[in-house]
């Protein structure tokens, strides 16, 4: 398959995206209206806490209502679980793409954006939130001073997800990514009172996932690289984040599957001794797929690739790449390619 345009891939993003609306909607169904059931459980909570664990530490948490979330995967899980009206602003840096694309842009227009940059401490104080949701160095950060140590200090709580505990200071933990986000869902159906609700998304997510694998390519798996960006050196994904556990539940094998590591930078002579065949590559709203898909097949070091001999390109979304519900269609995108994609096999 060759690379798609970007205008083809814009129609096969929406396309997919009103499927995961569909599912997700048949969800959310099964309950009373979304506003009314939410509001019904909170009934009388105000006051209540609850600890769950963040990362590994135990934290008591009240019920926020005035919640900051970073990216498409922090909102994500809010509005998946029927959250919005708790959800006061959201931060969304350049790479994401736009929110009119996701199963949630309904969600999205009724929600402040708060800023196209990164998360600071500034922006969340002047908001005045009282709940704080990104990743450890994917929105929090030492280096930019907005740590939840920090927030916790300023008396705004935070909540991590669950597959970036992987090398958080003083209390790591480790989950793989589709579980890491399950537990989220569920944590944060906790901290809301919505563990009804909480129980039946990850179900249905769950269930999404098992299609996928049920299905997945007879025989050996297909080498994958996945480049998400870098000339000198492959930014790549190590065992430890989602796109590794997206090949694996489609069918196909991380060539750096023994990279315990979240996202980092290889070797081009790495990927040139593994040689991938399919190259899934990360599609940032600010760096366009196509000028990283011409790299590999103009660069004397990548164009003998046997996925860039062959044109097996997979794109792959931002927000399938990241923590939050849409890396379930990412699954089962690459899935549907991997069970149709010629791979030049005799």
């Amino acid at each position: 398959m060759t690379a798609r345009t970007r205008p083809a891939r814009r129609a096969r993003r929406a396309r997919r995206t009103r499927l995961a609306a569909t599912a997700l909607a048949a969800t959310t169904l099964l309950l009373p209206a979304c506003g009314a059931d939410v509001e019904d459980d909170a009934a009388g909570g105000g006051n209540e806490t609850v600890t769950v664990p963040r990362c590994g530490e135990e934290v008591e948490y009240r019920r926020p209502e005035r919640a900051v979330v970073y990216e498409g995967g922090s909102a994500d899980k809010m509005f998946a679980l029927g959250l919005t009206r708790y959800v006061h602003g959201y931060v969304m840096p350049p790479a994401n793409p736009p929110v009119a694309e996701s199963p949630w842009a309904e969600e999205y227009a009724r929600v402040e954006m708060l800023s196209d940059d990164l998360l600071n401490r500034e922006l969340v104080v002047d908001a005045e939130a009282d709940f704080v949701v990104a990743g450890w160095n994917s929105g929090f950060s030492e280096e930019r001073g907005i740590t939840p140590e920090i927030l916790d200090g300023l008396g705004i709580q935070s909540f991590l997800h669950s597959e970036t505990c992987y090398n958080y200071p003083g209390h790591p933990a480790t989950f793989t990514p589709f579980e890491g986000l399950y537990r989220d869902l569920g944590l944060l159906g906790r901290i809301f009172g919505v563990e009804d609700r909480a129980e039946r998304v990850v179900d249905a997510l769950r269930d999404r996932v098992a299609a996928v694998e049920e299905q997945a390519p007879e025989g050996p798996p297909p080498r994958v690289f996945v480049y998400d960006s870098g000339t000198d050196q492959p930014f790549t994904s190590g065992n430890q984040a989602p796109p590794h556990e997206i090949i694996d539940i489609a069918g196909g094998q991380n060539v750096f599957h023994d990279l315990t590591d979240r996202w980092t930078s290889v070797s081009w002579e790495a990927v040139v001794e593994a040689d991938p065949e399919v190259i899934v590559v990360v599609d940032y709203e600010d760096q366009p797929v196509e000028e990283k898909i011409d790299f590999l097949k103009s660069s004397p070091v990548t164009s003998q690739l046997t996925a860039v001999r062959n044109d097996t390109f997979h794109v792959l979304d931002y927000n399938e790449a990241i923590s939050g519900p849409r890396v379930v269609d990412g699954a089962e995108s690459l899935g549907e390619y991997l069970r149709t994609a010629d791979l030049g096999r005799s």
